[in-house]
């Protein structure tokens, strides 16, 4: 048959290893599957017709279904992957025969992924000599582009192109396993921001989203976005949370942070009249955020490719937040200040997608929205281009009555409006904020605590 003629393969593959590894799930599919669902996509495979079986062999384990040379044979003639079902047959039991050692899985998997790097980077050099040998590619968008491509390769994050539609399918439902079998995560997949009521609506911080935090100045958009950003890497460890600060020093965010996380009002952090407990708590603070996996950029006017080409050297990156769009750089000077913003918004969700992380971006509303009878925030309120409203995926403005009354008997009640949603409905949050701790509140969430 035509799609098991190996002979004219023209790039880094290795025949014997693919076929031990589906031999192997053959034989004993309950501990072999498992480690190759782990590591392996259907693409990983160079033949065809073992990536068809693969294809198979993982749509079966995530849908729990026995995986062994009767079922897959089935499968297969379902799927039409072979000309005949005699065919299919031989190839299947043969694919059992040839496994040197079942044991020897891991190092199968292993000689398959190092085979599909090759070609990953293969395909790259191609790539980037086109683009180079073209004389009018600027030359700062071919470096950004062979710095991104080698990116996604080690980081197994590759931009593929055309994808079958049957290998996306794969992915979601092993995604789908997990989440089942997870009771933690049900209620969103994405990572926690420490407010639950929140994640509850938005599904967590899941990755490729652009969010945008908006409010006017002095609201608390920045404590709002750090507080997230504290919460993410302290309820995910494993996972690098970086902040791009382009207003304040990287000093004063740390003391916001240790302000908030250790109750410790702000004019005590300006003034150094700690009490002894005030300095233990400081102390105790001091020493459970610097073990958290975070970092802190204050440079001035970044743009969108200086910050992939940092965030391109941390490992297991997990959250990126950046304050504030506003003061961004294209890097373009031909451009006015909406189409500046509209190409930075569009390059930042695109960020997004590339590094495959959720990106919290914070916004100034227009001045306009201060001359409205009732100032709640709209997305129309959004500064400088109504691009923002069309590339975030969530915006969420911070709202305080309190800041245009000073009267109002209940100065810290505070809504966080989810404006736009693409994972589900807008509506209102109630929250509560500490000016003097920079800190806000998940009321719903305390409420239940004190239940």
């Amino acid at each position: 048959m035509a799609e098991t003629d190996f002979s004219g393969a023209n790039k880094p593959y290795n025949l014997d290893a693919e076929q031990s590894v589906l031999g192997a799930i053959l034989l004993d599919s309950q501990n072999n599957m498992p480690k190759a669902s782990a590591k392996l996509h259907p693409e990983h495979f160079y033949i065809k017709i073992h990536s068809a079986i693969y294809t198979i062999m993982s749509q079966m384990f995530a849908a729990s279904d026995t995986i062994d040379i009767v079922t897959v044979l089935e499968a297969c003639n379902k799927s039409s992957v072979f000309d005949s079902s005699d065919e299919a047959k031989v190839y299947l039991t043969k694919l059992m025969e040839f496994v040197p050692s079942i044991s020897s899985i891991d190092r199968y998997i292993e000689i398959i992924e190092e085979k599909y790097t090759r070609r990953q980077l293969i395909a790259v050099a191609e790539e980037i000599l086109q683009n180079s040998s073209d004389s009018g590619a600027p030359t700062p968008n071919l470096l950004e582009l062979a710095e991104r491509r080698v990116y996604e390769i080690r980081n197994e994050n590759q931009v593929r192109g055309l994808v079958k539609l049957g290998g996306v399918i794969v992915d979601i439902l092993n995604d789908l396993s997990a989440l089942a079998s997870d009771p933690e995560r049900q209620n969103g997949k994405g990572l926690k921001s420490g407010f639950p009521t929140l994640d509850k609506y938005i599904y967590g911080l899941n990755k490729s989203d652009l969010i945008i935090i908006a409010a006017r100045p002095g609201m608390g958009k920045t404590s709002f976005a750090m507080n997230i950003a504290a919460n993410t890497a302290k309820y995910h460890p494993e996972k690098a949370v970086c902040t791009f600060s382009l207003e304040m020093s990287k000093e004063q965010l740390a003391t916001r942070m240790l302000s908030s996380e250790g109750r410790l009002p702000s004019e005590v952090m300006k003034t150094g009249r700690l009490t002894p407990a005030q300095w233990k708590s400081l102390a105790d603070t001091a020493t459970i955020l610097s073990g958290f996996n975070m970092y802190i950029d204050d440079t001035s006017a970044c743009t969108i490719n200086e910050i992939k080409a940092k965030l391109r050297r941390i490992d297991n990156l997990g959250l990126v937040v950046i304050d504030y769009l506003q003061l961004m750089s294209s890097g373009r000077r031909d451009l006015n200040r909406v189409n500046e913003v509209s190409e930075i918004t569009r390059n930042l969700k695109i960020m997004a997608k590339e590094l495959n992380v959720p990106v919290i971006c914070l916004s100034q509303l227009a001045r306009s929205a201060e001359k409205k009878e009732d100032k709640t925030p709209m997305l129309s309120d959004l500064r400088d281009s109504g691009s923002i409203e069309q590339d975030a995926d969530i915006v969420l403005f911070l709202y305080r009555d309190g800041y245009y009354d000073k009267d109002k008997e209940d100065q810290r009640a505070c809504k966080c409006i989810i404006a736009k949603n693409r994972h589900g409905e807008t509506r209102d949050i109630d929250m509560m904020w500490d000016g003097q701790y920079t800190r806000f509140t998940d009321v719903e969430y305390v409420h239940k605590d004190e239940g």
